[in-house]
């Protein structure tokens, strides 16, 4: 029987480590993230989760330890190289959601797919539509509400076909209603096209979404957390 090759996660790291000065952020963090697949990474302020998104995302370099994406190391490109890469491989949600102002919504959800060489407006046309912004393609970000802005950001990171979503707090500036909303949105699309998600954050609802939470305590993973039930 021939033997199947299971896919490549979509996200990898392994060792992580990382230090500013005398304080030890991250020790030696390891994690995959499959295709498809929801992980929240949990824990405290302070405790390394969003030094370790910028070490994913290629946002900045790991002292010890290895970042690849869809299985090709990260960490050892150059700069324009990794930034190139990481536009066509990883979109990114920030709580900020970091919309230029003077380009319309639908100029800011094609920003990755022109910066990786294909973009594809039909396709961001069909992501805004599905986070309700349709009719809104020639808009500018300041006529925006908070909610819809991050509906933008939402649909602006999956509009390169990413394998991987990193998305840091990505609801922390909303109120309840728009944060769930937000949430299930960015969730349901990963899910639809196949992306592995990672979410950073310290909110127990939003970690609902996800199918394993990890808890970052003092720079390292302890036990996967209980549902949240």
């Amino acid at each position: 029987m021939r033997r199947v090759t299971p896919p490549a996660p979509a996200l990898s790291a392994r060792h992580l480590a990382q230090a500013y000065g005398d304080l030890t952020v991250l020790r030696g963090v390891s994690l995959d993230l499959h295709p498809g697949e929801v992980v929240a990474v949990t824990g405290p302020s302070g405790s390394g989760k969003s030094t370790l998104l910028h070490l994913l995302g290629g946002l900045d370099t790991p002292q010890r330890g290895e970042v690849w994406w869809a299985g090709e190391r990260a960490d050892t490109l150059d700069t324009q190289t990794r930034a190139r890469r990481r536009a066509g491989r990883l979109g990114l949600v920030f709580q900020h959601h970091y919309l230029l102002d003077d380009l319309n919504v639908l100029d800011n959800v094609l920003i990755p797919g022109r910066l990786a060489g294909h973009p594809d407006a039909e396709h961001a046309r069909s992501l805004l539509a599905r986070v309700g912004l349709a009719g809104r393609e020639s808009a500018l970000p300041g006529v925006l509400s908070g909610g819809e802005r991050q509906r933008v950001a939402v649909a602006r990171a999956l509009a390169a076909r990413p394998a991987a979503v990193l998305a840091d707090e990505p609801t922390g500036s909303l109120d309840r209603a728009n944060a769930q909303r937000v949430a299930g949105l960015l969730v349901d699309l990963a899910r639809e096209t196949g992306a592995g998600v990672l979410l950073v954050t310290h909110d127990e609802r939003l970690a609902r979404h996800a199918d394993r939470v990890l808890h970052l305590l003092d720079g390292q993973f302890t036990d996967e957390l209980p549902d949240y039930d």
